[in-house]
């Protein structure tokens, strides 16, 4: 089956039936990340823009849309407007979707919106997601002796990509091999048990539980408190302005395209 015709043919769907225009969409999560298991699904992230005059109203409507979601597919988006004010947070989703290596679709409206990225990069506020994550997947799901190996890479992407912020001031690459192998501060051993735990997950299924690795796990529990310290520490770097934002929505909502028509 030829996965990109079909979500494409997909993402037309959408346009069709809800009367919008898609002007990014990408893969992500695991695929995204070169993670994927055998029975990985595929999630879809897109971006869409509304009509003119619903932006107009009192009563806008809803800003995202939820598609799909069964074994095979996690497909939803967010409206321009919704997007570019995570953006404004520093929202992590929003650079990961940006930066994924796996494009859908894009458009010269996506470019626009891509041109402000820089402005809203925030350590500190990609650091305390990456932190949380990390943190959150470590207790609730890396105590056991058996455990799943995909919440181990729940655990080391964050953590990983939080260090490359820290050290290099820019966001992350999402290919896991591409962010290991950037950070030349890991100990040969676990950067070997690491590797050894790349090769596992590619052949297993994501439900099944498997050994605890003891230099995995200890280099997780270490690193989550030298990053609490390293968070602390960092000040508040968000930008506090939307003339940047304001800016590309004005621009894209009048564009004389921005009609019910979807983009194709």
């Amino acid at each position: 089956m030829d996965m990109q015709k079909e979500i494409a043919d997909r993402l037309n769907r959408i346009e069709e039936e809800r009367g919008v225009r898609i002007i990014y969409a990408a893969e992500s999560g695991s695929r995204s990340w070169g993670l994927a298991s055998p029975d990985s699904d595929y999630d879809v992230r897109f971006i869409y823009v509304r009509p003119l005059p619903q932006y107009l109203r009192i009563n806008e409507g809803a800003d995202f849309i939820e598609w799909q979601l069964d074994a095979v597919y996690d497909i939803n988006g967010w409206d321009l407007k919704k997007a570019l004010g995570q953006l404004y947070k520093g929202n992590a989703s929003m650079f990961e979707w940006r930066h994924s290596p796996i494009i859908y679709r894009t458009t010269p409206e996506w470019d626009r919106v891509s041109g402000v990225f820089g402005a809203y990069f925030s350590e500190k506020a990609l650091v305390r997601h990456y932190y949380g994550l990390a943190k959150n997947t470590f207790m609730n799901h890396l105590q056991g002796d058996s455990l799943s190996y995909k919440k181990y890479f729940y655990a080391l992407r964050p953590l990983l990509s939080a260090r490359h912020i820290e050290i290099r001031h820019e966001f992350p690459p999402l290919l896991f091999t591409e962010l290991l192998e950037r950070d030349q501060d890991l100990p040969r051993e676990l950067r070997g048990a690491i590797s050894g735990l790349l090769d596992i997950k590619k052949q297993i299924a994501e439900k099944d539980l498997r050994p605890r690795i003891p230099v995995i796990s200890a280099f997780i529990e270490t690193e989550l408190e030298a990053q609490q310290e390293m968070l602390a520490a960092l000040p508040d770097d968000r930008k506090r302005d939307y003339d940047a934002l304001n800016r590309v929505f004005q621009e894209i909502i009048f564009l004389p395209n921005n009609s019910a028509q979807p983009a194709r």
